[in-house]
């Protein structure tokens, strides 16, 4: 989801209103990302206080950090971007059942989980997140909403094979097999 779909998701009243947004995308354009990037944001617990986003971009994982500012206060933000080489990034876990899905994922100590329909949205950021750790080229999330489907998990690892990253082919050769320490029979 971009920058400015976060908005309709704040959980408290003006965590995340235009004021907020404006210094946020300068500094996600300084990092190298676009100012309204797919993003993830984690809210803390008082999330008209402050909340941290998460924005994939060619050189990294551009991490920043708001506090909205209370009365008379003026909104405050700072960022950094975290080379792929350095990103910290744990296992991508789906769940099912009677129908439900869950999907969690971690990124910079950060848990991320999506339930149901936001469950494609954490697999969609995830396959991004992954794209750029592995060197591919980042998928185009927009272009997968475009076709029509939503961006989860089979949509986003077509157009990340699309856009240059190959499946593994298996290796060529015979197969080896284990010893069973003893000699070959002649």
């Amino acid at each position: 989801m971009r920058l400015s779909g976060w908005r309709t998701r704040a959980p408290g009243r003006g965590g995340i209103d235009q004021k907020v947004i404006d210094p946020v995308g300068a500094i996600l354009s300084a990092l190298g990302a676009d100012p309204d990037a797919h993003s993830w944001v984690t809210f803390g617990d008082e999330s008209g206080s402050r909340w941290t986003l998460m924005a994939p971009c060619p050189a990294g994982l551009a991490a920043v950090n708001v506090r909205p500012g209370g009365a008379g206060e003026g909104s405050r933000a700072s960022g950094r971007l975290i080379r792929w080489s350095k990103v910290q990034v744990g296992e991508l876990a789906a769940e099912t059942e009677r129908g439900h899905r869950v999907v969690m994922f971690q990124l910079e100590g950060q848990p991320i989980r999506g339930v149901d329909d936001s469950a494609e949205e954490v697999a969609a950021f995830a396959a991004l997140v992954l794209a750029g750790v592995e060197g591919r080229p980042l998928p185009d999330l927009d272009a997968v909403a475009r076709r029509g489907s939503k961006p989860g998990v089979k949509a986003v690892t077509t157009a990340v094979i699309k856009a240059g990253g190959k499946p593994a082919k298996p290796a060529a050769g015979p197969v080896a097999r284990p010893s069973t320490g003893r000699s070959p029979a002649r």
